[in-house]
């Protein structure tokens, strides 16, 4: 399994509605809003890091509301 780390950019005002949405994408296990230069982390586990990059670039990136992402991939 692959777990993978995906800092959220949120337009202003959208935080909670995109968490619900985040947590509605298959292999996301939970969204998580936070205080820092990011508003939503949302954690992925998935059998490869070819569907992380789907989840990722695909699905996460093409909801309205989304600014920017930054994914990492945990090592161990």
């Amino acid at each position: 399994m692959v777990k993978a780390y995906i800092m959220v950019k949120a337009h202003t005002g959208e935080a909670d509605r995109l968490k619900t949405e985040l947590e509605r994408i298959d292999g996301v296990e939970r969204a998580h809003i936070v205080a820092g230069d990011v508003d939503i982390i949302a954690i992925a586990d998935v059998e490869s890091p070819a569907a992380v990059k789907d989840i990722a670039a695909t699905e996460i990136q093409s909801i309205e509301g989304i600014s920017s992402t930054q994914t990492y991939i945990a090592m161990d």
